[in-house]
């Protein structure tokens, strides 16, 4: 549905985008995530059409957005992180002359702006004046906007920026809903917004594509493994064969529970993390249980720490120097 090759973006010396390549299915929720400064919004520019490339191609529904631009345009809603809308107008008088500007046929702009208000939740203020709605309900009628041309591909570019927790949930929702029949892409720096809403996420950082997967698979492709031990240790013995083992601890608590209050020592969660590695993750966890077994520690339970992805974005993003440090 969006296929984008080698996608570079240059503003003289400066070099925004870089070699960026990605392909987003039809009908999906993708997260453009990075820092500020990463390209995000550049490259959100480039597919809609508002921004021409320096090199590469972009496809949007199978239309190339250079070689058949009208076409690429008409299957696609962007939504600004500031909608430019006219205050002094009304939310339909808005949106029916935001449709004849897309090319919709006149006997069709009334309906297709009141099925915009309603995918966009914002039918209630149809004939209120722009001016007086709040920053929310802003945000929906821009939404609608993007919507009037029922196009396939919606691109969004920081859709919940400055509402307030309640409206952040409710766009939440309404983006949601609209991937029914969309494909969503939206660019946030927001790791929440991604984690709620999207199925996978694109990162870009300093210009530079560093990941393209489901979360679930960002998650896992951490780098080191975290491992969550729940154990009786009397003895001091889980440390001692940690270190040995090359682990390192990352904390260390005393877990309540009725056993606790026995004579018997207390059970403790320690939780140990161990850096790139040779071995695979399941590989390093059974070596690791078999030695503490071994040294008659009382295991209660073993598991591996998921990753959130907040780790996994800020081990993308951190600086070459540290990663190599």
């Amino acid at each position: 549905m969006i296929e984008v090759q080698g996608l570079t973006k240059t503003f003289g010396s400066v070099v925004a985008v870089s070699d960026v390549s990605f392909r987003i299915r039809e009908r999906t929720i993708t997260g453009l995530l990075g820092p500020n400064g990463a390209g995000k919004t550049t490259t959100l520019r480039m597919l809609a059409g508002v921004l021409g490339p320096t090199s590469g191609t972009i496809t949007i529904a199978g239309h190339d957005i250079i070689e058949d631009p009208l076409e690429a345009r008409a299957s696609l809603g962007y939504l600004a992180e500031t909608s430019p809308l006219y205050p002094e107008m009304r939310v339909a008088d808005y949106l029916m002359y935001r449709a004849a500007l897309k090319g919709v046929r006149r006997k069709a702009r009334r309906e297709a702006m009141r099925d915009a208000c309603t995918d966009a939740n914002c039918a209630d203020v149809a004939d209120t004046r722009i001016s007086q709605l709040s920053r929310g309900y802003r945000q929906r009628v821009g939404l609608a906007d993007a919507l009037l041309a029922r196009p396939s591909v919606l691109l969004l570019d920081e859709p919940t920026a400055g509402l307030d927790p309640n409206q952040i949930r409710e766009v939440r929702s309404l983006i949601e809903q609209l991937a029914e029949k969309h494909t969503v892409l939206l660019s946030t720096h927001v790791l929440a917004e991604v984690e709620a809403s999207c199925s996978e996420a694109v990162v870009i950082h300093r210009g530079v594509l560093v990941a393209h997967d489901s979360l679930e698979q960002l998650r896992t492709r951490r780098q080191g493994l975290e491992v969550i031990i729940d154990a009786r240790d009397p003895a001091h013995k889980v440390l001692a064969v940690c270190l040995e083992l090359g682990w390192k601890l990352v904390a260390e608590s005393e877990l309540t529970s009725h056993e606790s209050q026995s004579s018997e020592a207390s059970v403790r969660r320690f939780v140990v993390s161990s850096g790139p590695h040779g071995e695979s993750p399941g590989s390093r966890m059974e070596g690791l249980i078999a030695h503490l077994v071994k040294s008659g520690v009382g295991l209660r339970e073993v598991h591996r720490s998921q990753a959130t992805l907040e780790a996994v974005f800020a081990e993308l993003t951190q600086p070459n120097e540290a990663k190599s440090s």
